[in-house]
């Protein structure tokens, strides 16, 4: 493993693997998505994960502990304040976050809509609440059809989400809103972590979301590892998500895609066909599509689909590669609440001429994942918070 070659990097969004110590000061008490999902299901039947080292981590009913692990396992905790995808990606890429983002439970103050609707040419909004998005378009649709007010809210996380039909305010359009509102409005105090569009089609009682959802996030406020490799000629490639979690910086290519299935595709094809470089994926599924929704069915259906696709993952990884699997934050499908949960991540690291069966403990920082990239490829000198486990799994 002297000369790097890639290093694949997939985060499993919302896939925590217990509360935090600090999670009952966010309402999380007893989280834990893995384990609640596994145990809600009857167990988990996921075979590779489980050779890797998933159940050495931590108690998953259906995914007893390896004799022989695979992978190098693991846990890390989060620093930053929050459980929001932004912080947790800038974590994990070597930024710790100090200050938590703006809340708005109640809704947003009446001077913040006030300059959305001056900056967007809007001539009013609908909403301005904490809710489900799925739910405010059932309630709010037909009126936002009829009056062609953009439907506005939050959530318990720090976002300003705008929604719209595609025949009411085109795609493009709302794009653009959003881009305006998280450049012009949501700033200073106010700087939410994220803006996102949430497009919907459909018609009156059968409204639904599309998957052209898009997050507007802030510049992360340091340097991360990203864009250090960037800055080395090292190609760093983002699927999924990743673009929008980090304002497009430190990326030389970006590719969005719309499911698990779509992205785990790009990373087998991107893969296959490179022999160095950096690429880092989200898969939004387990928290888009089951976390938020209490689906714990869905959640474990989608757990075991991308444990069928991680021995194709695998077979693209040369001598001196690497894959790491972790997370962002805890969204537990089991625990009455559609918000993400403060919880530690779980950490795989598998390579073919790597060390087996290393345990690598409780991390004190998902930065430490950033770290081991930035050594893995030689960048030892840059300052990044977190510390490398490279050497625990380096022959």
């Amino acid at each position: 493993m002297s000369k790097p070659g890639k290093f694949i990097f997939i985060v499993l969004d919302g896939l925590g693997i217990g509360a935090l110590p600090d999670a009952a000061s966010y309402g999380d008490a007893g989280t834990n998505t893995l384990g609640n999902t596994a145990t809600a299901m009857g167990g988990l039947t996921i075979p590779h994960l489980q050779q890797m080292g998933l159940g050495n981590i931590a108690l998953i009913t259906g995914v007893e502990p390896a004799s022989s692990p695979e992978g190098c396992y693991g846990m890390m905790a989060e620093l930053s304040k929050g459980k929001d995808s932004t912080t947790g990606h800038w974590e994990l890429s070597g930024i710790i976050n100090p200050m938590d983002f703006p809340y708005y439970p109640q809704g947003f103050p009446r001077a913040l809509i006030e300059a959305f609707c001056a900056a967007t040419c809007a001539r009013g909004i609908l909403g301005n609440k904490a809710a489900s998005g799925t739910e405010i378009i059932k309630e709010l649709g037909d009126e936002h059809v009829r009056t062609g007010y953009p439907i506005v809210y939050t959530s318990a996380d720090s976002v300003f989400q705008i929604a719209a039909h595609d025949d009411v305010i085109p795609l493009a359009d709302l794009y653009e809103m959003c881009r305006i509102t998280r450049e012009q409005v949501c700033m200073g105090e106010h700087a939410v972590g994220r803006v996102i569009a949430r497009p919907f089609i459909g018609t009156s009682g059968d409204y639904v979301r599309t998957a052209n959802r898009k997050d507007f996030s802030l510049l992360p406020p340091g340097t991360t590892v990203l864009d250090i490799l960037c800055g080395q000629g090292i190609p760093t490639i983002a699927i999924g998500k990743i673009d929008d979690l980090f304002s497009g910086r430190g990326l030389d290519e970006k590719i969005h895609t719309k499911s698990n299935a779509e992205g785990i595709e790009q990373i087998i094809a991107q893969s296959s066909v490179r022999d160095s470089g950096f690429i880092m994926a989200n898969l939004v599924d387990f928290d888009m599509l089951y976390g938020h929704r209490q689906d714990a069915k869905g959640m474990a259906a989608a757990i075991e689909y991308f444990d069928m696709r991680l021995p194709e993952i695998v077979s693209t990884l040369a001598d001196g590669d690497l894959l790491l699997l972790t997370a962002d934050h805890g969204n537990d499908p089991t625990d009455n609440s559609t918000d993400h949960s403060r919880e530690y991540v779980p950490l795989l690291c598998y390579g073919k001429n790597s060390r087996r069966g290393v345990p690598l403990g409780i991390r004190q920082s998902f930065a430490d994942a950033g770290k081991t990239v930035a050594e893995y490829f030689g960048m030892t000198e840059h300052v990044l918070a977190g510390k490398s486990f490279l050497p625990d799994i380096r022959n």
